[in-house]
């Protein structure tokens, strides 16, 4: 079997793959002898492989309902639109809670939750990548975002690359860097073809700070007043005194 003769095939494998076949149901579905449809399989594989994570085929991205109140969106209206939920009193507001799958090899998939702070920090938290059959991608969705009473919302990767490296840029300007292990959730996120459509982040305008149970806000606070200065920030201390 010479390879050159089999190129053209490897699609038809990787999709068949990508829906959970294995050689045996390739063979049957194309005609194949097993052996030939074993090598293809492990070729479409290596394949995939040799591919960067962020140049892989983009399976599904989600947020949180609620991500976008507060927030300027006139540059993308349609994603206003789409977070019917979206208000000062959402369970989200403040928060865009993303989930990333890209295809790793035939039925395989790369996952990265990166929770971004759109009002002040930024990325705030991220999940590593790491890898799982497709089948259990649905599953794992609904997990990730349990806390939600309203569905997580699908969209597409510019969205969420304009979400998590706008909300970076936004924090940098406030003297914050992401957090660990964002350079990871990065590489799965990939490159922006083109210029990312301009997300207006801080509430109405403003940074705003709500300390969480584990943060010392002090910490937060003099890069606001370094960075922005008194009565143009605005926060809350919901965890106790300082």
């Amino acid at each position: 079997m010479r390879e050159d003769d089999d190129t053209e095939l490897l699609e038809p494998v990787r999709a068949l793959g990508a829906d959970g076949s294995g050689p045996k149901q390739v063979a049957r579905a194309l005609g194949l002898r097993p052996g030939q449809a074993g090598v293809l399989v492990r070729r479409a594989a290596a394949a995939d492989q040799a591919v960067a994570p962020g140049d892989r085929p983009v399976v599904a991205c989600w947020v949180s309902p609620g991500w976008s109140s507060g927030l300027d969106l006139s540059a993308c209206p349609e994603w206003a639109a789409q977070d019917s939920t979206a208000s000062e009193e959402a369970i989200g507001a403040g928060f865009a809670q993303l989930l990333v799958a890209r295809r790793e090899r035939a039925s395989r998939v790369t996952v990265t939750g990166v929770l971004v702070d759109v009002y002040c920090l930024g990325v705030k938290n991220v999940i590593e990548p790491h890898t799982m059959g497709a089948g259990s991608l649905e599953a794992h969705r609904r997990s990730y975002y349990s806390a939600f009473e309203e569905p997580s919302l699908p969209i597409g990767i510019e969205q969420a690359q304009a979400i998590a490296y706008g909300a970076v840029a936004y924090a940098r300007e406030l003297g914050f860097e992401p957090a660990p292990g964002f350079t990871q959730a990065a590489d799965l996120l990939g490159e922006p073809v083109g210029a990312l459509p301009q997300i207006g982040f801080g509430n109405q305008g403003m940074p705003f700070y709500l300390n969480g149970p584990r943060d010392d806000p002090r910490t937060i606070l003099a890069p606001l007043e370094r960075t922005r200065g008194s009565g143009n920030y605005h926060y809350i201390l919901a965890s106790g005194p300082m």
